[in-house]
């Protein structure tokens, strides 16, 4: 099976610093993979990657068996939480259209199959009560799931996703989570999802890429998220703890992956 994902020997700097190397890793198809560590340790470029903005250093990348390229509508993005401006002169359900005719060149004019397709999406994600209104007046939870309609709307086989529950409350981050997890395992996508708390989506995660310093390691979480491969990684001493179900990792100087009590 080609994976949807795989990195071979690769390395990534950015400004002179290594952000990581030597990373050999295959995202297989239905696989849900996802990417921690602290801030500025890749995450993100490691994204960009994929998505064909950022070339490595070193080694070889290739996404649904081919080289990375820029606008590649077999990938699905779900971007971080952001608000828009409220002059900004888009309903919600316009987020949605955007990803059903936003490959086409010049202004799309309206059709039946794209308001059939939108209003489709839009269903698949619960927004219908609310897609009607100016998007800016929208919640960031409300904004988000329609950001996951514009991604999933050519049903991608790869969906990438950036800290999409940065801001959200707990409802939301269980309500978009379960989006994003019906959509991989409907189309049997690969997840790739960056994030700086596991614990929404660690009942949905099959393994763990863990960043730090150039440095990283693979695996399922309950192997990866141990004080020993911690502390080897931050190379300090770093504990984690459980607690109802939930993992807390601390540190000197590190931020924990408990955020409970987020705003929404």
């Amino acid at each position: 099976m080609t994976p949807a994902v795989s990195f071979q020997d690769a390395a990534l700097g950015f400004g002179g610093r290594t952000l990581w190397q030597g990373l050999t890793l295959d995202i297989a198809p239905g696989e849900f993979l996802a990417v921690l560590g602290p801030n500025g340790s890749g995450k993100t470029t490691l994204i960009k990657a994929v998505l064909g903005l950022q070339p490595l250093s070193a080694g070889s990348l290739t996404v649904l068996g081919a080289p990375p390229r820029r606008g590649n509508r077999r990938i699905g993005y779900v971007p971080q939480q952001r608000l828009l401006d409220a002059s900004t002169p888009v309903r919600g359900s316009d987020l949605v259209r955007f990803g059903v005719d936003g490959g086409r060149f010049g202004f799309p004019l309206p059709r039946r199959a794209t308001r059939e397709r939108t209003a489709e999406l839009v269903d698949a994600v619960g927004a219908a009560e609310f897609a009607g209104r100016p998007a800016a007046l929208l919640s960031g939870g409300e904004q988000q799931r329609l950001r996951v309609g514009q991604a999933i709307a050519d049903d991608p086989p790869l969906l990438l996703c950036d800290e999409p529950l940065i801001s959200l409350d707990l409802a939301n981050q269980a309500a978009v989570s379960a989006l994003i997890d019906r959509h991989r395992r409907g189309r049997d996508a690969a997840v790739l999802f960056v994030t700086h708390d596991v614990n929404p989506v660690l009942d949905l995660v099959d393994r763990v890429l863990y960043l730090v310093n150039g440095r990283f390691r693979v695996g399922m979480p309950q192997e990866v998220l141990t004080s020993e491969v911690l502390s080897e990684l931050y190379r300090t001493h770093i504990d984690v703890v459980r607690v109802h179900d939930r993992i807390v990792v601390v540190g000197a100087g590190h931020e924990e992956h408990e955020h409970a009590g987020e705003r929404g």
